[in-house]
């Protein structure tokens, strides 16, 4: 189903033309508010009852399982997605001989953590690299044998949402007992995925891009095994089984609390950016993940047509997420562009190589026309 345009739920000024959903999405304005109550609420702490400590937390661990089909005992509550794939990394175990197969110019938070556990168990980093009418699962698929011990990549790529084709890769890798890891940032609340069908080992994503939310709150989805004897890499109290009862806290206990909680950061309840999310959450959910792909790939579409009308070069037809496009430009032309653009408030990022455009549902053809203006 095609949305209408929902500009108004947000504070976009006139004259504003902003396409960079995927740096940092504004504020729906019912999350804003939602923000605003919260902190009022903490300057009165003696208002906050033990409750509110945990069961807004539990809220929104459900609202997110049901992005992705799954349930909240898989969630655990994180500050970034780094956080989220150093608990990954943690438990993860490779051997010299194997391979971990990620992006050419994938996100940084998705490679650090891999170097060090390259460094830590002699596996070799294999970074995948693609022609321009190659699929980035073709490209993947070439590279996964035996040996193959991870595969840490994204949904779709940062740069310009070309797609990766998570159901081929993951059955792939399935087939040779290698581990998958997916970073969502750039995908999850704005393109559709089942965790039942890509069932990887871990998924993470942040909160403040497409799913809308506050900067700092995360979220990491683990598999039922890691659930059950994972390690996390901090050790809170408010992750232990019993830690509701504040009056014996002091009995310690080495138990954690049932399912993927045993991952959450510490001061996950972060009384703030947990409202806002919910209320975040509760909005895409209300829209549909598949309704605001469909809106936001005819934007997309129309961007793609227009480029190539100039000659520019953008991901193949199809090829590409719904949502997140790029159009290729050299570095000395990135750089005017950029400027110019930004002096007449027309708001888009610059990635590699491609100019990244990011429209979600406040933007419009007019929009795009605008962009365009500039380009011609």
């Amino acid at each position: 189903m095609i949305l209408s345009n929902q500009k108004s739920l947000f504070s976009i000024p006139s004259g504003v033309t902003f396409l960079n959903c995927a740096n940092m999405s504004p504020l729906l304005k019912k999350v804003n508010i939602a923000g605003m109550d919260a902190i009022n609420k903490r300057s009165t702490p003696w208002e906050i009852t033990i409750d509110d400590w945990f069961s807004p937390a539990e809220e929104l661990r459900d609202l997110f399982a049901q992005l992705i089909k799954s349930t909240k005992e898989n969630i655990a509550l994180i500050p970034s997605a780094s956080y989220g794939i150093a608990i990954a990394a943690k438990n993860i175990s490779l051997k010299p001989h194997q391979k971990i197969i990620v992006l050419d110019q994938q996100y940084p938070s998705n490679i650090y953590a891999w170097r060090e556990l390259s460094k830590e168990s002699g596996a070799k980093i294999i970074t995948i690299k693609r022609e321009y009418e190659q699929s980035w699962a073709e490209a993947i698929l070439e590279k996964i044998d035996n040996n193959t011990g991870l595969v840490a990549i994204p949904n779709c790529h940062w740069t310009d949402g070309s797609l990766v084709g998570l159901e081929q890769v993951s059955s792939k890798v399935k087939a040779v007992n290698a581990k998958l890891v997916i970073d969502a940032s750039q995908s999850l609340g704005a393109y559709p995925l089942d965790i039942n069908i890509i069932k990887p080992d871990f998924l993470v994503t942040v909160g403040y891009k497409w799913l809308l939310g506050p900067y700092g709150l995360g979220y990491l989805y683990a598999a039922p095994e890691y659930c059950k004897t994972g390690r996390p890499i901090e050790f809170s109290w408010l992750n232990k089984k019993g830690s509701e009862d504040f009056t014996s806290l002091v009995d310690y206990v080495d138990e954690f609390k049932e399912g993927a909680r045993r991952f959450d950061a510490g001061e996950f309840p972060s009384f703030t950016n947990i409202s806002m999310a919910i209320a975040a959450l509760k909005q895409v959910l209300e829209w549909g993940v598949v309704n605001i792909q469909e809106t936001l790939a005819i934007l997309t579409d129309d961007i793609e047509k227009r480029a190539k009308k100039l000659g520019l070069e953008t991901p193949a037809k199809g090829a590409h997420a719904g949502h997140l496009t790029g159009v290729k430009f050299s570095a000395e032309q990135a750089a005017s562009l950029s400027k110019t653009l930004f002096e007449n408030k027309v708001y888009i990022s610059f990635r590699g190589t491609s100019m990244r455009i990011a429209p979600h549902l406040y933007n419009d053809e007019d929009d795009i026309e605008r962009l365009f203006s500039f380009l011609n």
